[in-house]
């Protein structure tokens, strides 16, 4: 694996990540993002459906959480996880939790952490682990690591300071096991960063955890509540200047549009694509600009239809609904009677599969009357319009447009 940086502009990295795969003849973009997937296939969506979307990212992201419990199939299969889900040329990346479904705390010690299954609780030592991804044999496989130390609260320098030295002891063993290993040598360990909110710790686990021959770097516990993003914002800028050029950035917990722009401009590198998923789930479909040059003849419109709908998403956070509670200014919820009638495509301009031969007025008919079917028009839509957000941050990075980019969403988020 090696990572071209073509391009470095106040932290913002563009470039390429080459040499990839059992072969090494793949590469992927930065930045970028993973596909999202469920047991290793895209949430409803088949192979078919999928190959419908443009921009399908080069790799696609496993949960440990979801194959824990069936590698004993995959170890007698012996052809790896790839394979068996019908995606052999599909890079893969195996990260410990499904960022979708949180595990509950308190299942961490200093030999072994802990995934939920749909059995219930997987204790996971080094050894079983390693034993597991040799089972899956995924490209890349994150470190298992004491993840409980994190910014959504408050944290003790002590609890900190042992989610870092607990961490680095997961991963040193792993890599121990990784060298014994012939089937694991063309993979690679995804170091985690952890230390809680406690910016020595943070600093401490960079340093080290870059000491060790990982592939790339995962950045854990940035995720959370509004409140606390100048902290992490903060601690990722200071983080990220640790970490070494040549080696690939990963981030769990973060996929909104303006969480990821703020993200890139502190160096991070590769996301997780749950947010169209969560939004799917929701029954609502992405309709967030990133046309940060627009045909200035569309400009007006597109421009009131955008305000017209953050007014109707203002309207309806007051519902006391869970899904109006969770949605953003990103996105409709085609449940709603007022796309009853509603012929026009889901965005106006969008050339996806999904809004060329489906109006709103479809959409939420089949909300009502065949989810299942819905969910694959959604899913569809969703996930072609966050990925060409990617392809658009990276041109925008190309022709130094990204504050113009930032600016777009930070009005459709306000």
């Amino acid at each position: 694996m090696k990572l071209n940086l073509t391009k470095v502009v106040n932290g913002c990295r563009l470039g390429k990540i080459k040499n990839l795969g059992k072969t090494g003849d793949r590469s992927m973009d930065i930045p970028g993002c993973l596909l999202y997937t469920k047991a290793g296939s895209a949430p409803h969506l088949t192979h078919h459906t999928l190959h419908k979307i443009h921009g399908v990212p080069a790799m696609a992201q496993l949960t440990l959480s979801s194959l824990a419990e069936h590698h004993e199939v995959l170890a007698e299969y012996k052809e790896g996880v790839g394979k068996f889900i019908g995606m052999p040329e599909s890079l893969l990346y195996c990260s410990l939790h499904d960022p979708v479904s949180p595990c509950p705390a308190g299942y961490v010690t200093n030999k072994s952490v802990s995934v939920w299954g749909v059995g219930g609780r997987v204790e996971m030592t080094a050894s079983k682990f390693m034993a597991i991804q040799q089972a899956l044999q995924p490209d890349w496989f994150q470190c298992i690591s004491d993840g409980e130390a994190t910014c959504n609260e408050a944290t003790s320098i002590k609890r900190a300071r042992k989610s870092v030295d607990r961490t680095l002891l997961f991963l040193d063993n792993c890599l121990k096991l990784q060298e014994e290993s012939e089937v694991l040598k063309k993979s690679s360990i995804i170091g985690v960063i952890e230390g809680g909110d406690v910016t020595e710790e943070r600093l401490r686990s960079a340093r080290e955890t870059a000491k060790r021959p990982v592939g790339g770097f995962l950045l854990d516990g940035f995720q959370g509540s509004p409140a606390t993003l100048e902290t992490r914002l903060h601690l990722l800028s200071s983080v990220t200047a640790e970490l070494p050029e040549d080696k690939p950035r990963l981030i769990c917990g973060v996929s909104r549009p303006d969480e990821v722009l703020e993200c890139i401009e502190r160096g991070v590198d590769l996301f997780e694509s749950f947010f169209p998923y969560q939004v799917t789930e929701r029954g609502c479909a992405l309709t967030f600009s990133f046309d940060y040059q627009p045909n200035p003849e569309e400009t007006l419109l597109q421009q009131n239809g955008t305000q017209e709908e953050i007014k109707y998403v203002d309207q309806t956070k007051k519902s006391k609904t869970s899904c109006n509670q969770e949605m953003t200014s990103y996105e409709i919820n085609l449940k709603e009677k007022k796309y009853q009638e509603d012929f026009s495509p889901l965005v106006r301009g969008c050339s996806c599969y999904c809004c060329k031969n489906h109006t709103r007025a479809y959409v939420h008919h089949l909300l009502v009357t065949n989810e299942l079917l819905a969910g694959v028009l959604l899913m569809m839509h969703n996930f072609e319009h966050y990925f060409g957000f990617f392809h658009s941050i990276r041109e925008a990075l190309k022709s130094d447009r990204l504050a113009q980019l930032k600016e777009l969403i930070r009005r459709q988020a306000s």
